[in-house]
């Protein structure tokens, strides 16, 4: 019998490690695939000046990307700012405050909110946000904006990783020990300060890692954005310019490349770029959060 357990928990052991292994090589795969792909317009034009340039004409094949990343950081940047005090006050709330009854009207809402498909947040986006912004807010800061603008998707992407974050945030505070809580409490302290100086203090390594995933998610994001942004191949300086993400120009371009190899090529090292991008940000993020849990 003893025999027996030893040979299925090997097995189990085996299996586990076998699925691990698949799941990393899948990651190799992509970046290897993206990588051969791109190699082509990487063989001719240097990697700087594709990263630096600003001008976008692949009939000529002229390929500057740095719009596009310009763009996508612009995006995220704003989504991010939104969403994360918005999500972490919400999840404090539910958390500490709420009665449940709250809470059961609150969690269905977020679960909708998450699994709504990233074009209902578009079109929504498109009949709300852009014309709030274009009779309603740009007037006060620029003469004319369309509507279609960084400031719009920034808002729409922030409504479309609320839920995550919120979630994500109210697993790490329930798990903050309820004598954690007591203590301060007994201490004269309270609700508010027992959640900055204990609640908050005690899940921020898990918080920070939850906005990784949040940006993570943000930056591979298309459907939505692209309907909102403008889609103008320009470096935006303000809130109110359109822009351009990495994912909206492969979205948009990809049946157009067919005829055209270095723009395939080109459209290639997009998709590596973020590749890239989204996997060091991770891996930085998990050197500082080993460096967060350590102290």
């Amino acid at each position: 019998m003893s025999n027996l357990r030893i040979i299925k928990d090997r097995t189990a052991s085996g299996a586990m490690r076998t699925v691990t292994i698949v799941a990393l090589a899948f990651v190799l795969v992509m970046g290897w695939g993206l990588y051969r792909k791109s190699a082509p317009i990487l063989s001719e034009i240097p990697l700087w000046d594709l990263l630096t340039d600003s001008t976008w004409q692949p009939f000529k094949n002229k390929f500057g990307f740095f719009p596009f990343v310009m763009g996508t950081i612009w995006v995220t940047l704003i989504a991010v700012v939104i969403a994360l005090p918005l999500s972490l006050f919400t999840a404090v709330f539910l958390t500490e405050y709420a009665r449940r009854w709250v809470k059961k009207c609150v969690y269905p809402a977020l679960d909708i909110l998450a699994s709504l498909p990233s074009v209902i947040y578009g079109v929504w986006g498109t009949l709300v946000i852009v014309p709030w912004i274009s009779d309603r807010l740009a007037p006060y800061f620029v003469s004319f904006s369309s509507g279609y603008t960084t400031l719009a998707a920034g808002i729409v992407l922030s409504i479309m990783i609320l839920p995550l974050l919120v979630s994500l945030f109210v697993e790490l505070f329930s798990s903050v020990g309820n004598d954690l809580r007591d203590s301060s409490y007994a201490l004269g302290a309270t609700r508010w300060q027992t959640a900055q100086s204990v609640v908050l203090r005690k899940s921020m390594p898990g918080v920070f890692a939850s906005v990784v995933l949040a940006v993570s998610r943000a930056l591979g994001e298309t459907i939505a954005v692209l309907m909102v942004c403008g889609n103008m191949a320009a470096v935006p300086h303000s809130v109110f310019d359109a822009c351009y993400p990495i994912p909206a120009l492969i979205a948009n371009n990809y049946g157009e490349m067919l005829s055209l190899p270095m723009y395939e090529s080109a459209l290639m090292f997009a998709a590596l770029l973020l590749f890239v991008v989204v996997l060091v940000f991770n891996l930085a993020s998990r050197l500082v959060l080993r460096k967060i849990e350590r102290k």
